[in-house]
């Protein structure tokens, strides 16, 4: 069986405002109801030549992770937490250790933001290269360009090594080509674009690994040799893994091995890589307009426009991309989409609070958005899953008041615990041991206000947790 190995470690910095550290793109929905990290997870459900997945992502996403994979139905072999970001070699390292551990196995290592509308097609060409990767071959997909893209890194071709003229030796990797030779590829019938998958045994990239990058060899293995479980989570050993080298796959190995293939992907591909990638996926009307959200225009043609919450009205304008949330809004012109990453590292530097967290910031429990604030004061809206509940906890610094709007609450509070129900609230007086929690099959929405002289989410002191932080981790 193919173990998919889903890399879920990106930050779509070019996908700003939506897309936030706390909330990168991958777990956004885009495109329907499901997230692109749920699309590419369920490309492999229910199908015998693959095995559960392998989720390698960073630490602040994990219960992301874990509920979105709940909500899907999909029980994953692992999930990988890095402790900082390595790059993909050390992410598809740490996988391959763990697999290693039983015995070697077939990994497909993808990204998790990609849109495949073809997947029939998509995985029948998976399976059909599985003979190739254990012949040795380390394999890489190449997906036919039909345009000069110069987002993208580009695949030569030469020789094929089956009858079927399916995948063929790689003459060599280059680098995002400026325009000119993007449209030199696009002419010729040999380049392809680097889509980042790979599919190869593990036993076979370890070697090569060891090979050319044996820092990450090492190192990764310690961190997975060392590694700690940690509730459904396996915790890489961060003293290790700190000293892997911030490399790409293709740096430390692809780009050096000498059996490396190609297999020409035939498929309806997207690198949701930018608001442009976006705007060619949306419904367009007769002026090449994307509305999404509440937006009225007029004189308006060639935009994109993205309101999460309030109305857009737009006057005379063209070519443009609007995206407004709650906290934020952004306004650019589309031949400047890729530079959206470039303002985004502008905010980074100012330490901006734009960069981290959305105006709603998930928890494992369920979600909180911040209504209003001001001078010792701060209101939220707190929803709480089903059968879940927020840490017994006390504050330093504030007290809160609760109002139930929805659902039924369960409050402890120091030796006393009670129910509230809809229309009704309680005092939680500084300093006091409290918990919030949700025993019934209906989301329970409170609204949360906060008094006292410090405001801040570090202000919290937990003595029982049921995922497992500590006083640091939120």
């Amino acid at each position: 069986m193919i173990t998919p190995v889903i890399l879920s470690g990106g930050s779509g910095t070019r996908l700003w405002p939506i897309s936030r550290q706390s909330n990168p793109k991958q777990f956004s929905n885009f495109f329907g109801e499901k997230s692109l990290f749920q699309k590419t997870i369920l490309r492999f459900k229910n199908n015998e030549n693959f095995a559960n997945p392998i989720i390698v992502c960073n630490n602040d996403h994990r219960f992301i992770v874990a509920s979105q994979l709940q909500e899907i139905g999909v029980i994953p072999q692992k999930i990988i937490l890095e402790p900082f970001a390595r790059n993909t070699a050390s992410a598809i390292a740490s996988a391959s250790h763990f697999l290693e551990k039983s015995s070697s196995q077939i990994i497909l290592a993808l990204p998790s933001d990609h849109l495949i509308l073809d997947e029939k097609n998509f995985i029948d060409q998976i399976i059909s290269a599985k003979k190739m990767a254990q012949e040795n071959y380390l394999i890489t997909f190449g997906i036919t360009p039909s345009y000069a893209e110069t987002g993208y890194g580009y695949i030569e071709k030469s020789e094929a090594l089956n009858a079927e003229k399916t995948i063929f030796k790689v003459a060599k990797f280059i680098e995002k080509p400026d325009k000119s030779k993007a449209e030199e590829f696009v002419t010729q019938n040999n380049f392809y674009w680097n889509s980042g998958i790979f599919l190869f045994e593990s036993k076979n990239y370890l070697q090569n690994l060891e090979k050319f990058e044996k820092n990450i060899f090492i190192h990764s293995k310690n961190a997975v040799d060392l590694a700690k479980q940690d509730l459904d989570f396996t915790r890489l050993d961060a003293d290790e893994f700190a000293k892997c080298s911030n490399i790409s796959i293709d740096y430390a190995v692809m780009e050096k091995a000498q059996n490396i293939a190609v297999m020409p992907l035939n498929i309806d591909w997207k690198d949701v890589g930018s608001w442009n990638a976006i705007d060619n996926l949306s419904l367009q009307d007769a002026n090449k307009n994307s509305f999404h959200g509440e937006v009225v225009a007029l004189k308006t043609n060639n935009c994109y426009i993205h309101s999460s919450q309030q109305l857009v009205a737009t006057i005379g304008i063209e070519n443009l991309i609007i995206v407004t949330t709650k906290d934020a809004i952004l306004i650019a012109n589309k031949n400047n989409s890729q530079e959206v990453k470039e303002l985004f590292e502008k905010l980074k530097k100012n330490n901006s609070k734009y960069c981290d967290e959305n105006p709603t910031t998930l928890r494992p429990w369920g979600s909180f958005e911040i209504i209003d604030f001001g001078k010792n004061f701060k209101v939220k809206k707190i929803i709480v899953k089903p059968f879940c509940a927020l840490s017994l906890q006390k504050h330093q610094h504030r007290s809160e008041h609760w109002v139930v709007v929805k659902g039924t609450a369960n409050v402890t509070c120091e030796d006393r615990e009670f129910i509230l129900n809809e229309n009704e609230s309680t005092f939680i007086p500084l300093g006091k041991k409290h918990r919030l929690e949700n025993k019934n099959n209906d989301f329970l929405e409170i609204i949360e206000i906060q008094t006292g002289n410090y405001l801040g989410e570090d202000d919290i002191f937990r003595f029982n947790d049921n995922y497992g932080r500590n006083n640091d981790n939120f």
